[in-house]
């Protein structure tokens, strides 16, 4: 391996240790706690080498709520594949949306900024919108099986988004006395009377 090639690998080491220092310590810390100096410590480099990979904590926050809605994506795709009918596929959709927001829920509060600023200022790439687009799909399909207006599909749709996201949010921000089971089982009266009225 030649100088250049070992230099870029130690780059590459070095900026995926900052990003796991940096999830590390929100896990543990929350994520407003979260410092360049902190990542610096945890780490063991100076802040000016952390600074050298990132231009800032939000610039950090970003790429770390990127990699949330990489691995959302999988899982959404994965559950989809799963079935054939846009009925089945909308529920299995959702309900992995569901678990991957409560396995892994520091990547959900980042990337929806629940109780924080969210990060990025609007740069974000296409698995940001992959949910969105999963369930609209899913109700286009279902409205133009049977039979009805296909206009609608974007309306229904974001209502539904706004209805799986809200009760995740309650969920997280209230999670002292709100039972689980309860919202799990609305949420899968919601999508259930929600097909039904398509």
């Amino acid at each position: 391996m030649g100088l250049h090639e070992r230099r870029q690998r130690e780059k590459e080491s070095i900026r995926a240790n900052i990003l796991q220092a940096a999830f590390g310590l929100a896990k543990t810390e929350g994520w407003a706690s979260l410092s360049m100096r902190k990542i610096a410590d945890a780490i063991e480099y100076s802040a000016p080498v952390v600074y050298d990979y990132f231009e800032n904590k939000e610039a950090i926050l970003f790429e770390i709520s990127l990699n949330g809605f990489d691995l959302l994506n999988k899982e959404l795709i994965k559950a989809k594949k799963k079935y054939d009918t846009p009925e089945e596929q909308l529920t299995a959709i959702v309900d992995a949306y569901w678990k991957f927001a409560f396995k892994n829920k520091e990547y959900y509060q980042l990337m929806f900024g629940l109780g924080m600023q969210c990060s990025g200022k609007g740069q974000m790439k296409k698995e940001f919108s992959s949910f969105q687009d999963m369930i609209y799909y899913c109700t286009y399909d279902i409205i133009k099986k049977n039979g009805s207006n296909t206009d609608n599909a974007c309306h229904m749709s974001h209502a539904l988004f706004s209805a799986i996201h809200g009760l995740i949010s309650i969920m997280m921000m209230r999670n002292t006395d709100i039972p689980s089971t309860m919202n799990k089982t609305t949420l899968d009266e919601t999508v259930s009377a929600f097909i039904k009225s398509l």
